[in-house]
């Protein structure tokens, strides 16, 4: 195995720059997600990896070698598609093992790696069947089993659970995630699903707009992310958002306060903000709870008890519309008066750039 460095990667289409200068290094081993909206790079920078698009400037180097200029067959990576692929006339032994047929592999020892693979992925009972005698995770996996036969020095995902139901998709997470750990190899996916990226990754890449917008391990990125984009991103329901001023600032936490918000308090290191400052505060719909002298008051609109917990639509009184998860089963009408409070260690402060500022 082998891990990656992108050296100022650029892609351009025309006059149109879809890749912007990209810097990163995944060490051997890792599991590293892109995660992005619609259109921000991401397949795009996978397929540069695989040598499927063109690299308009910069460097890729996968091991010690720079690959450039190197056909996609000799980059040593494997790539699984949102689509299986997978040829309908034959097996799946046959489709595990087409490629090796083709690089003419000789027949004992192709039988040999088929059958390993079909024994890391559980299914030696599937091999003489073909794809339309298979569900939608099964033919994943003969997917990943063509992978896992050419022993690559990286495995490429691009959104390779985007085709299953919700159920199977749990399912098939654990599948990924347990042939990393018996594999040990470098694994690099992408996907829109930022629930996806907070259970697989190892790090995870933030693109929008063809720009890195931070790197980091998921619980890094869920706590401190960078800006406003990741902060929003990251955590589901995503976070909530309000314009707020610095009322006073005591030791290492200011109050602020807004058209919806009254003297919330936010920790923060002392020296960083000052009385009348203009700030963006967010917090996390989970670290809302109620309380009777609550800073944060607004009427519920919609409420969703789910049992273990409740998810209220509060609507403020500006007219703006934020999410609260509660503990438990919480008996709440329409139209009643709410009032929450937040953890001065869990707000969040971010300035007029969208910067991060605690």
């Amino acid at each position: 195995m082998a891990g990656l460095e992108l050296k100022q990667l650029l892609k351009s289409y025309g006059n149109v720059e879809v890749i912007k200068g990209i810097d990163l290094t995944i060490e051997h081993g890792e599991f590293v997600v892109f995660v992005g909206p619609s259109g921000c790079g991401k397949s795009t920078l996978l397929r540069m990896i695989a040598g499927l698009e063109d690299i308009t400037g910069g460097e890729l180097v996968i091991g010690d070698r720079v690959v450039n200029a190197v056909e996609p067959r000799d980059r040593g990576i494997a790539m699984v598609f949102q689509s299986y692929a997978l040829y309908p006339h034959m097996t799946v032994y046959d489709n595990v093992g087409f490629g090796l047929k083709l690089a003419r592999t000789p027949k004992d020892v192709r039988d040999q790696k088929i059958r390993e693979a079909a024994r890391i992925l559980q299914m030696e009972h599937l091999l003489d069947r073909k794809p339309s005698q298979l569900s939608g995770g099964q033919r994943q996996r003969v997917a990943i089993g063509r992978a896992i036969v050419r022993k690559p020095e990286v495995f490429l995902f691009d959104e390779p659970l985007s085709n299953l139901d919700a159920a199977l998709r749990v399912d098939m997470r654990m599948e990924i995630s347990r042939l990393h750990n018996d594999l040990g190899a470098t694994m690099i996916y992408v996907t829109h699903d930022q629930v996806e990226a907070m259970t697989l990754a190892d790090k995870i890449v933030v693109l929008d707009g063809g720009v890195v917008q931070q790197v980091g391990a998921p619980i890094e990125l869920y706590q401190r992310p960078a800006n406003l984009f990741v902060a929003g991103f990251i955590g589901s329901p995503k976070m909530n958002f309000v314009e707020a001023g610095v009322d006073k600032v005591v030791g290492d936490s200011v109050t602020v306060s807004g058209p919806d918000v009254a003297g919330v308090p936010v920790a923060i290191p002392a020296g960083r903000l000052r009385p009348g400052d203009r700030l963006t505060l967010g917090v996390r719909p989970h670290d809302l709870v109620v309380a009777p002298s609550g800073t944060i008051v607004g009427r519920v609109g919609l409420v969703e008890r789910l049992g273990n917990e409740t998810i209220v639509n509060l609507e403020l009184p500006s007219g703006a519309s934020w999410l609260a998860v509660l503990e438990g089963d919480q008996i709440l009408r329409r139209g009643d008066s709410l009032a929450l409070d937040v953890d001065p260690g869990k707000a969040l402060l971010f300035d007029k750039s969208g910067q991060a500022v605690n």
